[in-house]
């Protein structure tokens, strides 16, 4: 069934359960509220934070709204979401963000986004965040690498916030010996948690205000499912309210064709 018979078919004036919201058309439930709040915290301290949870927690989501709200003339934003590209293609990032071309051998990439950091700052004006997604696939090279970073100001604040993104991996990893370094440098942790069974209630109702439907589409049996099927994890939440909303309709579409 495509999507437009589909909005037909419930009278949806979008579809309730997509990717492409507006930072201010997200739902504030409480894990994802406190995401927000530690992230800009980081941000206006120019502070390393590590932020948490299981796939699908919503922990992009949170960074994306937290830096919806920064004025793009005081802040540059740098947003990896490949972290396999390796320590050369992190410096690299960053690099030409900033505008400079990234030097050929290794060794002078670190100083060079060294250098190009904190000239944003003191001749520019502005606050750089360091946003890396997946940050639990980073490997130790990337992540002693990253401390580097971190470490350019003889133990004075860095002139750039850090946000790493990952799955619980990321936080125990860094509670081992190896990284103790940069794991002391971390200012703020925050672990999403799901959503419990009255926010999941809340979310689906407001993803369905969004789509212009006031009145209650599921039953208190399915949205009761769908929170104990998905522990509270939105993104499954939006997975299974699609799946739950095409079976009525399909059921239907094939009972009228084997009508007589």
């Amino acid at each position: 069934m495509s999507i437009e018979r589909l909005q037909s078919h419930y009278g949806f004036t979008r579809m309730p359960f997509g990717k492409d919201l507006a930072p201010g058309m997200l739902h504030a439930h409480g894990a994802h509220a406190e995401a927000v709040a530690r992230i800009q915290w980081c941000i206006s301290e120019q502070a390393i934070g590590v932020i948490s949870g299981e796939c699908g927690a919503g922990k992009t989501v949170a960074a994306r709204a937290a830096v919806a709200s920064l004025d793009a003339s005081r802040h540059t934003i740098i947003y990896l979401g490949t972290p396999g590209v390796g320590l050369r293609g992190i410096y690299g990032l960053i690099i030409t963000t900033l505008g400079g071309t990234p030097r050929f051998h290794h060794a002078a990439l670190i100083p060079q986004a060294q250098e190009m950091l904190a000239a944003e700052q003191a001749e520019r004006s502005k606050h750089v965040v360091l946003i890396i997604d997946e940050a639990h696939l980073l490997d130790t090279e990337s992540l002693e690498g990253i401390r580097c970073l971190s470490n350019m100001g003889m133990d004075q604040s860095a002139p750039f916030c850090l946000l790493l993104l990952g799955q619980p991996t990321l936080r125990r990893r860094l509670r081992t010996g190896t990284f103790t370094a940069l794991d002391q440098r971390i200012a703020v942790r925050y672990a999403i948690g799901g959503l419990d069974a009255k926010e999941t209630t809340s979310y689906v109702q407001h993803h369905l205000a969004l789509a212009g439907r006031s009145d209650t589409l599921f039953s208190d049996d399915a949205i009761s499912l769908i929170h104990t099927t998905s522990r509270g994890l939105p993104r499954l939440i939006n997975n299974l309210a699609v799946a739950s909303s095409r079976v009525p309709h399909e059921v239907g579409a094939r009972e009228a064709r084997n009508r007589p």
